[in-house]
């Protein structure tokens, strides 16, 4: 009965996911796209600087607190030195805590979007990120229980002067 109920929730999560993507062009959320709320993938020719982020089993990003310019495009270098699956997701908080439940109800869920890096321990990867608008971009790493442990952080996106 568990695994009927595993599966018809798998079932159902996929089919969500599914008529978001056709909506959207991608699956619940519309990362890959870019959700203007968050800004776009970047092209990692036109990065203006590296920002490295390292990734902690104390459920932890150093730096958590980051800052930008909007319209920038930034690499982000990011390590997970713990000995546990750790990833960053760029997000709204909104749709961060969302991806977060749907993780939680299946942890086997592997998916890989420009707005996100998930590492084994001791591996390195990156996000080439575009800002496009002001205000606050929310990070986290969405691996069951991690989020929950305060394993978050937030790009400030500073408005640029008008030409």
């Amino acid at each position: 009965m568990k695994h009927t109920l595993r599966n018809t929730a798998f079932t159902a999560l996929f089919a969500l996911a599914a008529a978001a993507a056709s909506a959207t062009g991608d699956h619940a959320g519309g990362h890959a796209d870019g959700d203007e709320a968050i800004g776009k993938p970047g092209t990692a020719a036109r990065a203006t600087r590296t920002i490295h982020v390292d990734m902690t089993d104390g459920m932890r990003f150093t730096p958590a607190d980051l800052r930008v310019k909007q319209g920038e495009t930034v690499r982000f270098v990011v390590k997970n030195s713990g000995q546990l699956k750790h990833e960053l997701v760029l997000g709204t908080e909104r749709e961060l805590k969302e991806h977060y439940e749907a993780m939680k109800k299946n942890p086997e869920m592997e998916h890989a979007d420009p707005n996100m890096v998930t590492l084994a321990a001791g591996k390195s990867g990156e996000i080439v990120w575009q800002f496009t608008r002001a205000g606050k971009v929310d990070f986290a790493c969405l691996q069951p229980g991690h989020y929950d442990a305060g394993m978050k952080g937030a790009v400030t996106v500073a408005k640029t002067a008008a030409k």
